[in-house]
């Protein structure tokens, strides 16, 4: 038996050191060098203080901004260690409740807004967690926003044609727009 027992510990001290020391410190030294803003992130920053990640959304209510989608992460919006959808399904009466409440801030925000509301500023993603909106949003608030700080429509029209990320792989998704990049170049315009 003790013939069997000690290469059974060699073989687990080996695979311990192998597959739970090294072979994370290559995968995260090769991701560093590659890869270092995915790495550590995608983390976004703002008069060197770091301000979010480019990949996980933020509450904005603030006429002035750009809103996201829903968040239906708990116990607080856009958590990312509790990353879930809400669950809730077409005929729920909870979902409908969300959305009429979304409506009705929405509306609150911009009475004279006429648009029909985008689907994606009424519902939460997938992950609760997602930081991007689609181009009809983002113009269907474009006139609040650009009420809010005193700018003209095209002049945030402009930032938001800039902040417009295409396709991935060019073929992949809709195009869309990131809010909080969006937001912070709309902080630093000087009016």
């Amino acid at each position: 038996m003790r013939a069997q027992i000690r290469p059974a510990l060699m073989l687990l001290l080996i695979f311990t050191v192998l597959t739970g020391l090294l072979y994370p410190l290559v995968v995260t030294g090769i991701a560093q060098l590659v890869f270092p803003s995915q790495a550590n992130g995608s983390l976004i920053s703002s008069n060197g203080q770091t301000v979010g990640s480019s990949l996980i959304g933020q509450q904005f209510d603030d006429p002035k901004y750009f809103w996201g989608r829903l968040s239906a992460t708990g116990p607080y919006p856009y958590n990312a260690a509790a990353s879930s959808g809400s669950n809730l399904g077409p005929t729920n009466p909870a979902l409908l409740d969300e959305v009429k409440a979304r409506i009705a801030a929405l509306k609150a925000a911009d009475p004279t807004n006429t648009q029909p509301i985008p689907v994606d500023l009424v519902t939460s993603s997938g992950s609760g967690l997602d930081p991007n909106i689609s181009i009809a949003a983002a113009l269907y608030q474009l006139p609040r926003v650009a009420r809010a700080r005193g700018l003209s429509e095209a002049a945030v029209r402009t930032l938001v044609d800039k902040y417009t990320q295409g396709r991935q792989l060019g073929f992949l998704g809709e195009p869309r727009v990131n809010v909080l990049e969006l937001n912070l170049a709309l902080d630093g315009i000087k009016k």
